[in-house]
């Protein structure tokens, strides 16, 4: 145990003659490594982008019912009224009446003929 540790500690199992299998496995390491630091960067980074869009949907969901309860606002009579009376244009004070239109029915041919 104590040349094992001592071993270890000097990197002999770098600098042996069977030393290349080692190298391959610690090179596999290193690779592995590199690729979950990248895959951990680039979900960090979805993350925030996701924080981002969600902050920037609150604010167009809040100004969408804003403009909203504005037009609404805009739509209701008192304040067409009110802009209407600024332009000299009151409202109807007779109501409005309907207009019925009887469309004269054509005739075929021999309808005609038998008249």
């Amino acid at each position: 145990m104590k040349y094992g540790l001592y071993n270890i500690l000097k990197a002999r199992f770098l600098i042996d003659d069977d030393a290349i299998k080692n190298w391959r496995f610690i090179i596999f390491l290193i690779i592995l490594a590199i690729v979950m630091i990248a895959n951990t960067q680039k979900f960090e980074q979805k993350v925030f982008r996701i924080a981002a869009l969600t902050t920037e949907v609150k604010e167009l969901r809040s100004e969408f019912v804003d403009r909203r309860s504005q037009l609404m606002k805009l739509k209701m009579e008192s304040t067409i009224s009110e802009k209407m009376i600024e332009r000299q244009i009151f409202p109807s004070t007779v109501p409005p009446i309907k207009i019925k239109v009887k469309k004269e029915e054509e005739k075929n041919f021999l309808k005609k003929i038998w008249q």
